[in-house]
């Protein structure tokens, strides 16, 4: 940190000349900043917008593809079966009978005090006819209850309350519930060890007194086309039918004694505004373009003329016709302005929404290959401009980074050059005032000495 203090022998105010001679001397470097500066706001405007082409790329690529903005909706005739769309599905209308919805399979036991037999050895065994021994810490149904729940064999174990005796001691059942519905989940439960369960001696609770299978595990089961030559039977370990036919879940909740209708249909107004949305994001970009590229002339006389972000840039001007000629160009003779896209005599492009309907409604086939065809325009003008290797918009973005990063390299050497200039003048009015300084030190001596001379008379005595 330097101390400035102007001129105490030459009177001159130092430091407002120095910084008036850096002023003049930084004018390159502040030319510089301003174009860093301007560059700058460009690549800013440049970066969202090739972030909005990429996700219109993205966008158009899903849109191209065969059914990629097709919607429909699912429904059944009853309240009882339920129906969900997924990728893949297509119109179409079918019965089905529903003869059995899933179970899980639910044991409950007699109630009493506690276990038997202390301590308490119990074997599990799965539909698969694989057993599992288990040992409780105590005769306790809750202990017993933690005992199977830490075995982890796909029964789940709850102690629940099941009164008093006549002693007045609290009672217990033990509830005993697959984690999956289905026949899969079927199991038993047997007092002994595995050994007893081999030999025949062991009992299963399930047949006790008081004891009670509460559900079956079961599968759920539907027929297609029943009562034809073509009657097709599914089974499903829970209620709901994946893919029962194509993209198209189906969920049942209670048997059916006659068939349920289940319909996919097309659903026109998703679908066109589905189609809408993916317009707008090519409007969108559109309007950021015109916005960036216009001129803001002055209403006064002198005043400046303030140009765009995009004012004058090929790249843009290019992207811009490139998308508007993959919107509006034929499709094999075919206008897009048939289905409602078109593009006024000021280039602004619309999507008429009623008429997009209408034509779906009558040929949804030739609308659909039609957008399709438009959407594969799109993805590829967007995608060679906004690739993050070779894109023409990235190009050019990659290009002002190093035309900025040059600059800033520029104005580092412009620092030094101004650093060293102020040192050099800082050092020179240094000098001066030492300079001045001694001037006036000498002229001091001088007028000292020759006031100190004796003085001279003039003519003689007499």
């Amino acid at each position: 940190m330097s101390l400035s203090l102007d001129g105490l022998v030459s009177g001159l105010k130092t430091t407002d000349i120095i910084k008036a001679l850096m002023d003049v001397h930084a004018i390159p470097r502040t030319l510089l900043k301003a174009k860093i500066d301007d560059k700058n706001a460009v690549m800013t405007q440049l970066r969202t917008l090739n972030t909005a082409v990429q996700n219109l790329a993205t966008a158009a690529e899903k849109a191209a593809a065969p059914g990629g903005l097709d919607r429909f909706t699912g429904t059944s005739s009853s309240d009882t079966v339920k129906v969900a769309l997924r990728a893949g599905a297509v119109p179409l209308t079918t019965d089905i009978v529903v003869d059995r919805v899933a179970q899980t399979h639910t044991v409950v036991t007699a109630a009493s005090r506690g276990w038997a037999v202390d301590p308490p050895v119990l074997t599990l065994e799965n539909a698969a006819g694989e057993r599992v021994q288990v040992q409780a810490d105590s005769a306790s149904i809750q202990d017993i209850a933690q005992a199977i729940n830490d075995a982890d064999t796909g029964i789940v174990a709850t102690a629940v309350p099941a009164g008093r005796d006549a002693d007045g001691n609290p009672l217990h059942r033990l509830q005993l519930r697959a984690e999956d519905s289905g026949e899969a989940g079927r199991f038993r439960v047997y007092r002994g060890d595995i050994a007893a369960v081999q030999n025949g001696t062991a009992t299963d609770v399930a047949t006790e007194t008081g004891a009670a299978v509460i559900a079956t595990g079961t599968d759920a089961q539907v027929r297609l086309w029943a009562g034809t030559g073509a009657e097709q039977v599914l089974t499903s370990t829970s209620n709901t039918f994946t893919d029962l036919f194509e993209g198209v879940d189906v969920t049942v909740s209670t048997p059916s004694t006659t068939p349920v209708t289940v319909t996919v249909a097309v659903d026109t107004a998703a679908r066109t505004k589905a189609s809408g949305e993916f317009i707008a994001l090519v409007t969108d970009i559109f309007t950021r373009i015109d916005n960036g590229s216009k001129a803001t002339v002055p209403t006064g006389q002198g005043g400046k003329t303030t140009l765009g972000v995009f004012t004058g840039d090929s790249t843009i001007r290019g992207m811009r016709t490139a998308l508007a000629d993959a919107v509006q160009h034929p499709v094999d003779g075919v206008s897009p302005s048939t289905i409602g896209i078109s593009t006024d005599m000021y280039g602004k492009l619309t999507f008429d929404e009623d008429k997009f309907a209408e034509e779906l409604a009558k040929d949804p086939d030739a609308v659909g290959a039609l957008f399709s065809a438009v959407a594969a325009r799109i993805e590829e003008t967007a995608t060679s401009f906004s690739d993050k290797y070779d894109g023409l918009l990235t190009t050019r973005i990659t290009g002002q980074e190093s035309e900025v990063k040059s600059l800033g390299e520029q104005m580092e050497r412009w620092d030094v050059r101004l650093a060293q200039r102020k040192a050099t003048l800082e050092r020179t009015y240094a000098r001066l005032e030492v300079m001045l300084s001694q001037m006036q030190s000498q002229s001091s001596y001088l007028a000292s000495q020759i006031n100190s001379l004796p003085s001279s008379r003039s003519g003689s005595d007499s």
